[in-house]
């Protein structure tokens, strides 16, 4: 009887010393970064990862389908690719689905192409986005190598996985981005079919701009330029100033340019009026089209 009480009050005793045993974390699904999506609709799609062959640079590319998406359909889908979509992809993919709703805009493949965090250690927005030029310094001017990486990686990866329509293109850009954007233009027109440059930076390479555009096969080209009323003078000068001289007809542009301006628009906060009115214009034969809801 000794012997078994002194069992228990050991037995006791090491309980009340030894902590519990921590509970494992559940298991997350393969696929990284993409399982805290999974129950986000208006976010779901895919992830994948690629590193540019010129910079090295990991890029981290987010995928939201088009409602009722299959790929084994026939149906082809409108891709636009967002730049800074690290803090753009999650707001304009849930954007285009109740444009989708409200104003019938067709529905599209969303591409969030995002550096992966803020930190200036891996987000190199002012190199990638900067063109070459007199004014730009030796750290920037990676305009070349980041186009080369979204013409020979990114659109044929694109391409390759998901029913994407290679003929509508729209490409997206904010402040600096913008700035890439209206530069890409001029640097391979038939690149996209549309494209979208909200409140674009002035530069460095402010003159790269203005520079002749290269050689071009595709018709139908659009640029839609977004200037917000409450952003600096010097931006909403760039947005005018670019958009006045390439819709000249003596410009001779391989586009259709317009200027969507914000009245009440801010530099970045009003980024998602600018992409439903350009997306509005880029789309107006689809729109006129679709039946009512």
């Amino acid at each position: 009887m000794m012997r078994r009480m002194t069992l228990v009050l050991a037995w006791l005793l090491a309980m009340a010393t030894t902590p519990p045993a921590r509970a494992e974390p559940p298991a997350v699904p393969s696929g990284q970064g993409t399982a805290t999506l999974e129950h986000l609709p208006a976010l779901k799609g895919d992830y994948f990862a690629l590193t540019d062959r010129g910079s090295g640079r990991v890029h981290h590319l987010y995928v939201r389908y088009p409602e009722g998406y299959d790929a084994a359909t026939a149906t082809r889908y409108p891709v636009v690719y967002v730049l800074d979509g690290d803090s753009l992809f999650p707001l304009l993919a849930p954007t285009h689905l109740f444009l989708h709703y409200d104003e019938t805009l067709p529905e599209a493949i969303i591409v969030g192409i995002a550096y992966g965090g803020f930190d200036p250690a891996i987000n190199k927005r002012h190199v990638d986005f900067t063109a070459p030029g007199d004014d730009t310094s030796a750290e920037q001017g990676g305009a070349p190598g980041f186009l080369a990486f979204l013409r020979a990686q990114v659109l044929p990866e694109v391409e390759r996985r998901y029913a994407a329509d290679p003929a509508r293109r729209v490409l997206l850009g904010q402040s600096r981005a913008g700035y890439f954007v209206l530069w890409s233009a001029v640097q391979d027109p038939d690149l996209f079919w549309g494209r979208i440059a909200s409140n674009p930076s002035p530069g460095p390479a402010r003159d790269a701009l203005f520079a002749a555009p290269r050689p071009y096969t595709g018709a139908d080209l659009r640029v839609a330029v977004v200037s917000g009323a409450r952003d600096t003078a010097e931006r909403q000068r760039i947005a005018h100033d670019w958009t006045t001289h390439w819709s000249a007809p003596s410009a001779g542009a391989p586009w259709d340019v317009t200027l969507v301006a914000l009245p009440d628009g801010t530099h970045a906060a009003s980024i998602g009026e600018g992409y439903r009115r350009a997306m509005l214009w880029f789309f107006r034969g689809d729109i006129a089209l679709a039946p009512a809801q």
